[in-house]
């Protein structure tokens, strides 16, 4: 029933929400967070006093820091909310970013005090009490941890955000660790075994590796990481699902927090097309991907002869070779200017990531292999690095 509620409410979300409607399920799954965790906390630390259970006591901190951390979250999509200014025309989206950051610190944070507080329950032991009250508090602590992680992705995965989504990690582990703690609790009694103290070492290993991971990757947006290469697909796709477009190329997107992408291309059409009907063309992809998608893209026409049958011919041909250095290279914007003596054979290249070579070195080899297909070529090659993947 409780993961049909979670996702209930997450299918009441759009499937392109606007930016209010991210900040108000934003908002709604912060406080959400926040009751249930302060409930946690405080049950799980008055069961853990009166035990005298080192890992329930940690258990019971670590909840009360997931509080902070939706109090983080709140805060972050309230920031993240604020509308565009002078000084940051593209709004304040990576604010929530930001706020994910925090939240995966708290969770390292979490982890190595709950290392430290139990290597001194090792070298100290002290009795634990067991009862049917630790028993249930565990319990429930793990079920409503399993549903606020499932509720917490569902929510981060509809409205795109990396702070929710750590949330949910951050739920999982908790599910982890309790489920660890009622394991120790059991095995303690029944056993006279006094593992209290190592099971909370082995969760707060646990907690701290995942802490990093989720440093890793709400960092990355941060940085300026490539776009999701089915992103980069789609985005190619519709483009030359539009008359008489040939090719796209020089795909740029930036990220300034979810629901705020911006993004240029160049978008090879006929030369021998009316350029004003060329101009309405890409006017139409620009205003469709605003409507539809909310992505606001320049494009940039590139006239592309393709009445020449020797220039296409050549393009094809050049294309083709140049994968014999690495598959992932690629040409475009080619034209030809012949003279009495020779051809000036004019053309970008796609320099993929990785290529062990340096330009210099690759547009010599280009070279090499164009003149030794057309005598008379004099190549002129410009290098482009790609800002999405190496691949289009």
């Amino acid at each position: 029933m409780e993961p049909l509620i979670a996702s209930h409410i997450a299918n009441k979300i759009p499937e392109n929400p606007t930016p209010e409607e991210r900040t108000h399920a934003g908002n709604m799954a912060s406080m959400v967070g926040i009751l249930l965790n302060i409930a946690l906390a405080v049950s799980k630390g008055a069961i853990g006093i009166i035990s005298g259970s080192i890992s329930i006591v940690a258990d019971s901190v670590n909840n009360l820091s997931d509080a902070a951390s939706s109090i983080v979250s709140l805060i972050g999509f309230k920031l993240a909310s604020r509308p565009a200014d002078e000084g940051h025309p593209y709004g304040h989206g990576r604010f929530e970013y930001l706020a994910g950051l925090v939240v995966a610190v708290m969770v390292c944070a979490v982890g190595i005090n709950l290392m430290t507080s139990s290597a001194a329950k090792i070298m100290a032991p002290e009795e634990t009490e067991f009862s049917l009250a630790v028993i249930l508090v565990l319990l429930v602590s793990i079920a409503v941890k399993l549903w606020m992680s499932r509720f917490n992705w569902l929510i981060g995965s509809r409205i795109d955000s990396e702070t929710l989504e750590a949330t949910s990690v951050d739920a999982r582990n908790d599910v982890i660790s309790t489920t660890a703690v009622l394991a120790s609790a059991i095995i303690s009694y029944l056993y006279h075994i006094d593992l209290d103290g190592w099971c909370g070492l082995a969760v707060g290993v646990f907690i701290l590796i995942s802490g990093v991971q989720l440093i890793r990757d709400t960092v990355s947006p941060l940085l300026g990481q490539a776009p999701d290469p089915a992103y980069v697909q789609h985005i190619h796709d519709t483009i030359m699902g539009y008359p008489h477009v040939l090719g796209t190329h020089d795909l740029m997107v930036h990220d300034y927090g979810p629901g705020r992408q911006f993004a240029s291309a160049h978008v090879e059409m006929p030369a021998e097309e009316d350029v004003m009907e060329s101009h309405d063309t890409l006017d139409n992809i620009e205003q469709d991907f605003k409507r539809k998608e909310g992505l606001i893209i320049s494009l940039h026409l590139d006239p592309i002869v393709t009445n020449d049958p020797e220039v296409h011919d050549l393009r094809n041909w050049i294309d083709e070779h140049v994968k014999g250095i690495s598959p992932d290279l690629s040409i475009h914007d080619l034209r030809c200017v012949p003279g009495p003596t020779h051809t000036n054979v004019i053309f970008d290249v796609v320099k993929p990531y990785g290529l062990d070579m340096t330009d210099e070195e690759l547009k010599e080899e280009i070279s090499r292999i164009v003149c030794a297909h057309k005598n008379d070529a004099v190549c002129k090659i410009t290098i482009d690095h790609s800002y999405v993947s190496a691949k289009q």
